[in-house]
Parts: structure tokens; sequence; C-alpha cells
């Protein structure tokens, strides 16, 4: 697949998906947890709706439609093993506590990968009206109807001067992790949360410097890694290693404030 018909359809995917999913943004509808058992907790209730399923289901039809020999991994619909080298790793609503909530944080991420390799990307913001999209060196974005524009993550020295996100520091809880990240976020000039998938396409377009996430399935970030990559940015696990099938995440928009980050995660 070509870069010219990854993009093509990967708008035509996002379109699809928006018009699944605007009809039931901020309006009365139910919200399942899909762990089941709620304790009380924050990170007991994994909300899922309708307009979830309705997004992947409408990306489905139209990849199956036209690639059939493609792989397909989404978050509400499972693995469909492809026959050939190409697999689409779907999260139709990326934020779905933010959509229950009416915050217009929550994002469509659809990636593309060959042969197990993150290789493009797009992130839809339908409401606001932002869409991200790259691959192979160049990334770009535009605002609702606007014309693209290409974009590069900033130059940023030290944790001192970095913006940071993370979607929720309580998000962050295996073993160890929360005083980890807690090294890094005492050294940044500022912390801000709750933006999901949305903050790493920030980070693409030069508005942030750094994100710290840990906890993260393959169809969290398959669609992010080659945007950020090809803006300039560096996206490893906290070790170091590639992120590409998820756990925990290092993405920063300059190399030094990446190597900064990793000093502080495992000192």
């Amino acid at each position: 697949m070509t870069r010219d018909e990854f993009e093509t359809f990967a708008h035509r995917l996002a379109d699809a998906a928006a018009a699944a999913t605007l009809p039931h943004f901020r309006s009365a509808l139910a919200v399942e947890n899909k762990i089941g058992a709620d304790d009380g907790s924050a990170e007991a209730f994994d909300p899922v709706t309708v307009a979830d399923r309705a997004a992947e289901q409408a990306i489905r039809d139209l990849i199956f439609e036209a690639y059939p020999d493609h792989g397909l991994h989404g978050e509400e619909f499972g693995i469909v093993p492809g026959a050939g080298v190409y697999e689409w790793v779907i999260d139709p609503i990326d934020g779905t506590r933010s959509f229950v909530s009416g915050v217009p944080l929550w994002t469509t991420i659809i990636g593309l990968r060959r042969n197990g390799v993150p290789l493009y990307g797009l992130v839809d913001q339908p409401y606001v009206g932002d869409r991200f999209w790259g691959g192979e060196g160049s990334a770009f974005t535009r605002c609702r109807d606007g014309e693209p524009r290409q974009i590069r993550t900033r130059a940023c020295a030290s944790l001192a001067e970095a913006t940071m996100m993370t979607t929720a520091p309580a998000a962050i809880s295996g073993p160890g992790e929360r005083a980890r990240y807690e090294k890094v976020e005492r050294q940044v000039r500022l912390a801000r949360y709750g933006a999901d998938g949305y903050a790493y396409c920030l980070l693409a377009a030069g508005q942030i410097d750094l994100v710290i996430e840990s906890g993260l399935q393959a169809y969290d970030v398959v669609g992010l890694v080659p945007i950020i990559e090809a803006a300039g940015g560096v996206f490893t696990s906290w070790s170091g290693d590639d992120a590409h099938y998820g756990g925990t995440v290092v993405a920063a928009g300059d190399p030094r404030v990446h190597a900064a980050a990793l000093e502080a995660l495992n000192a």
C-alpha cells in the first residue's frame, strides 16, 4: 500500500467513524463498564458505548470490502488475522471517558502495520475538526475543512523546559511506576492531564514536548507511532525499546528531552 493510497482510504475511514460517533456525543447515551464489577475506583470503570461499537463496525466494513486480505485488530471486536503483510489497528474512540463526559478530547485512531511494524497513522477529532496523519518521513494536520499543513515537533533541550502530558497519573499503576513517573513530573515546567491520544498529536504538532504513560494496548499506539516519528519525535517504552504493542510509553519531540526522561524514569 502506497502512502497516497493509505491517506485517501484512511480519510474515508475517519469520515465514516465520525458519522457514527458525532450523533451520540453529548447525548443521553447508555454507558457500559467493560470491566464488569466496579469497586468505586476510577480504574475499575472502563466505559464503552454504542458509539464505540458503531464506529468500529463502520471502519471494519470499509476495510474488509476494500482489502479482504488485510488483518484487523480493533478494541471492541478483537482480531481478524489477514492473509498478507498488512494489519489495520483501530481504536474507534480513544478516550471514551472524555466522550461520555462531553469533553472533546477523544479521538479515532487508525493505524496500519506492515509485517508487524507501524507504517502509517491517522488520528481524528471530529467535533473540534482536527485531523492528523503521517508516516514515512512526513506528518500533516488540517483543521476541519482547511488545507493540510506539515507539522514538526519542537526543540526542547531539558525537562526543566518541557511541557508534559499524561492521561491520568492514577492510570500509571504498575509496580513502582507511579513513583518513577513522579520523578519526571517534578522536573518539568508544566504538566497537564486528560487528553489520551490527542496529547501525542499535540506533541507531533509542536505544542507540547513529552507524553509519559503506561498500561497501553496496541490499538492505543499503532496509529500514533508513525505520526510522531515522521514529525521528528521519538516513541519508545520506558526502557528505551520499541513500544509498538503498547505497555509503557515515552514519546518526546526532541531526542534530548527523551533521553532526560528515560534517565529520570530509570534512575
